[in-house]
């Protein structure tokens, strides 16, 4: 006689047996970053408190450098999770094939914008972690000792009287300078994008290893004020440094995002950690005065909100740059190595010039406005603080699959090497050039 009450419990019975027989979640997790120990610290201590079966391990690279070794690194020797401020480099590697579907990961409380741009990849294939917007820091008590007015806007940074004052990386060492280089060019266009950009290297005392470099350097008062992420002076601001941080209206609010590597050696414990960081548990570490990061949840959707935190909304409201990331993530490589070979390997060459410049319109006072001092200054100015490149040149499909090209190909690496050069090369001269106008104008 068949028994039902047995038969009714073996459907149950068989699932048990599974999941008893299911191995628990457990290993290391590879987390390849750009951010600083204080926030993957905070990150790993909550992660594997909940998880204790399962390590976090952190390989802290910049963004460059962190893209490279994943494209270089075979799959299933690749690390897990990539966990950056950079949009566009999340595009370079989406691109590249070597980031997996996350839709699954999605945390259904965050909005899908900011502004008027995806919070997570329309793809899939990453998500928005934090906010991150791009502005000034500045250190309050130097500004004060030599009476200059804190920065409002990025022109504030071009004047005289901050010459040698200002820290800057590049984008080539930083993925986060690499947005503020293309919020400014956006914001701006490319040409006067530029020429803010070489204005502001004028008057930098140094071009940092790494990103780091700037906000340490207002901290210790080295430097009166650069460009950086919000984190960067938000984290000092609140860990009561003498500093502040502004946003310019021309400023950029978008994801810093993270994402499961395809081809990562521990897919599911991976899973679990990028799971982890959107949920409110993750979201609320963001808030730390020592990270002091915007989350991509609603604040309705968190505790303990600093008094006066900045509200992300609000200020990609008010931004006039609609950042386009398909644009900087094809002229990604020429934007560094346009900066590198005019502004990082030719620095001491820009100084001066700009320094000259400086020196012959301060001399001249009002006849620097006038015949033929005027012409010789203007000419200065232009050889200076003008790319070498128009935006025209830069679209060029050409160039753009030159440098996404595999750097292995000696042949592509010839060509890269001569343009380059030229570009170094033309830099000097121009402001070799420069330096000569100027101090021909200021003999007038």
């Amino acid at each position: 006689m068949l028994n039902l009450k047995s038969l009714s419990l073996r459907p149950v019975l068989a699932v048990l047996s599974l999941v008893a027989c299911a191995p628990a979640l457990a290993g290391t997790v590879t987390v390849i970053t750009s951010f600083p120990k204080d926030l993957t610290n905070a990150y790993k201590q909550a992660f594997e408190a909940k998880h204790p079966d399962i390590n976090l391990e952190i390989l802290n690279k910049n963004t460059v450098s962190g893209i490279a070794f994943v494209k270089e690194t075979d799959a299933g020797k690749r690390p897990d999770v990539f966990w950056a401020s950079a949009p566009d480099a999340f595009e370079v590697l989406s691109k590249a094939g070597l980031m997996a579907d996350s839709t699954d990961l999605h945390n259904s409380d965050v909005p899908k914008n900011i502004g008027s741009f995806p919070i997570n990849d329309p793809e899939g294939k990453f998500m928005g972690q934090a906010l991150a917007g791009y502005g000034i820091m500045y250190n309050t008590r130097l500004l004060k000792a030599r009476k200059i007015a804190p920065p409002k806007t990025w022109t504030d940074l071009l004047k005289p009287e901050w010459y040698g004052l200002v820290g800057m990386t590049s984008p080539s060492r930083s993925g986060t300078m690499h947005l503020t280089v293309e919020t400014i060019l956006q914001g701006e266009g490319w040409g006067q994008g530029w020429s803010t950009l070489l204005r502001m290297a004028g008057n930098s005392g140094a071009i940092t290893e790494r990103s780091f470099g700037v906000p340490d350097g207002i901290n210790n008062g080295q430097f009166g004020a650069g460009p950086v992420i919000d984190f960067f002076g938000l984290s000092s601001k609140y860990s009561k440094f003498p500093v502040d941080f502004i946003y310019p209206d021309e400023t950029a609010i978008v994801p810093a995002n993270i994402g499961l590597i395809k081809g990562a050696r521990n897919e599911a414990e991976a899973r679990e950690f990028i799971k982890f960081t959107v949920s409110p548990a993750g979201q609320e570490l963001l808030l730390k005065p020592e990270i002091s990061r915007l989350p991509v949840l609603p604040y309705a959707k968190l505790s303990n909100i600093p008094e006066g935190y900045p509200d992300p909304q609000e200020i990609a409201a008010r931004s006039k740059v609609n950042f386009d990331t398909a644009l900087s993530q094809n002229r990604y490589f020429i934007v560094q190595s346009l900066f590198d070979q005019t502004i990082t390997f030719r620095h001491k060459e820009l100084q001066e010039a700009t320094e000259a410049i400086y020196a012959a319109a301060a001399r001249l006072g009002d006849k620097a406005n006038q015949g033929e001092a005027k012409k010789l200054l203007d000419k200065a100015r232009q050889l200076a603080w003008s790319p070498l490149l128009s935006h025209a040149q830069v679209q060029d499909p050409e160039l753009q699959a030159l440098f996404h090209a595999d750097k292995k190909d000696s042949a592509v690496t010839q060509k890269l090497s001569k343009l380059q050069g030229d570009w170094n090369n033309q830099a000097k001269s121009n402001y070799a050039e420069a330096v000569k106008l100027a101090q021909q104008a200021a003999g007038l």
